[in-house]
């Protein structure tokens, strides 16, 4: 008689939490470029602030966090603070040039009200993701 062997299955690859357009990218890279020193990639987050309740946010990023969610896109790094994740799963960012203003926009399924100057935002965590 022979054990039964069970091969591991292979991990489907996780979907990114975030994206960017070609414009967010392009923008993000022009930063990155033109910073002061070199930084391994754009921080996002969230944090509570504004008549909505919350606010995205963007720093530089000197180093990776041990929790930092670190995704790559379009030549981007872009880490997520852990707190955020949730708040920011298929979230996809933009770069938006008018008349008026040129501003990173967030495409976000998880939030369910905007203020009407459209700096703040009252987002929904989103569901854990099932581990596979």
């Amino acid at each position: 008689m022979t054990e039964l062997q069970t091969a591991a299955r292979p991990r489907r690859p996780r979907p990114k939490a975030v994206t960017l357009t070609d414009a967010a990218a392009e923008r993000v890279r022009e930063i990155m470029a033109n910073a002061e020193k070199d930084y391994v990639g754009l921080r996002v987050g969230v944090k509570n602030g504004g008549c909505a309740g919350q606010e995205y946010t963007f720093a530089y990023a000197e180093q990776i966090e041990p929790l930092d969610e670190v995704v790559e896109d379009k030549g981007v790094t872009i880490l997520i603070e852990p707190k955020a994740v949730l708040f920011l799963i298929g979230s996809e960012i933009d770069y938006e040039t008018t008349k008026l203003a040129s501003k990173f926009v967030f495409r976000n399924p998880n939030e369910t009200d905007a203020c009407g100057c459209g700096e703040s935002v009252t987002i929904i965590p989103a569901a854990a993701l099932d581990a596979d």
